[in-house]
């Protein structure tokens, strides 16, 4: 069952055209990251989804209801951590949870979430005296309330140190195992990368990639990068390289040689740098990462082949 379905939604501000004709589906028991760079729509969508903000044409269905005429009953079933959220600096973490489960009229012990979220010794403090990081995981723990069948994160890492963005990453996970959908949107691509089933990638308005990240990966030509460690480098190596099909970059250091290239030519570069009478003594791969992906599908140079 779809959790999220945007059928042809279009939404116009004046005349500024902010999401075009934007089709998208997230299934149930899917982590989806949504991507874009600034002004590409992405919240926009996220407002549509809440109901915050009506599309001009389109659908959209969240958990079977219609986002606009049904939204109390999608908010009941919904967990949200917006972006630029804020706390009330008098009120205690504990009570901060305490008003989000009796709005949801749920059962939830606040304790246990506090626990869950990494604050359990801070409950009782005002979060008007919590760090960032702290109201982080406040609003994260408010958002999973009820056990919602749909988490809509925007940026849900900021503030967070290296511990605390990986227990974020491993409460998504806990949540995608248990059944419900994660829309998450950020702009840290290596969380994205790191916790997403599929990425969805969003510039000017329109959905320009859907799929893995390795799907993404393979259809754009980004190539990898092959890394070779020599004993000594040959004057004229880099030319050679240069020349070889499929190779679209080369740089040496000292005795480390660089080559951004296709999966094809790995082998051809191999040899030809062996041919050139040098020892090959390692060589390594490193798969295009999702920033150079995210680049490359927003770009105006973008080269998809698939």
């Amino acid at each position: 069952m779809a959790s999220i379905e945007l059928d042809g939604v279009t939404k116009r501000f004046g005349n500024v055209t902010a999401l075009n004709n934007l089709d998208l589906t997230v299934n149930e028991g899917e982590i989806y990251g949504f991507l874009g760079p600034n002004g590409a729509g992405k919240s926009t969508t996220i407002n549509i989804l809440l109901d915050f903000v009506r599309p001009t044409s389109g659908n959209v269905q969240v958990l079977g209801h219609d986002a606009h005429e049904e939204s109390v009953a999608v908010r009941q079933r919904v967990g949200v951590l917006p972006d630029g959220y804020h706390v009330y600096d008098r009120l205690t973490g504990r009570k901060h949870l305490q008003f989000a489960i009796d709005s949801k009229e749920a059962n939830d012990d606040p304790d246990a979430i506090l626990e869950r979220v990494g604050i359990a010794d801070d409950g009782d403090r005002k979060a008007g005296g919590y760090s960032k990081g702290m109201k982080q995981r406040l609003v994260l723990g408010m958002a999973l309330v009820g056990k919602p069948d749909l988490l809509i994160l925007d940026e849900p890492s900021t503030g967070l140190d290296p511990s605390g963005a990986r227990e974020m990453r491993e409460i998504i996970r806990q949540e995608r195992d248990r059944g419900a959908a994660v829309f998450f949107s950020s702009h840290i691509l290596g969380q994205v990368d790191a916790v997403c089933d599929r990425v969805g990638i969003l510039r000017e308005g329109e959905l320009v990639a859907e799929d893995t990240v390795s799907g993404l990966r393979n259809a754009v030509s980004t190539g990898s990068t092959l890394v070779v460690n020599v004993d000594h480098v040959p004057n004229d190596i880099k030319g050679r390289l240069q020349a070889l099909t499929g190779v679209s970059s080369v740089t040496v250091d000292d005795t480390v040689i660089k080559i951004d290239t296709n999966n094809g030519s790995k082998s051809a570069v191999l040899t030809t740098i062996e041919e050139s009478g040098v020892n090959v003594e390692d060589f390594s791969t490193r798969d295009a990462s999702l920033e150079d992906l995210f680049i490359a599908y927003t770009s105006d140079k973008q080269e998809v082949t698939a």
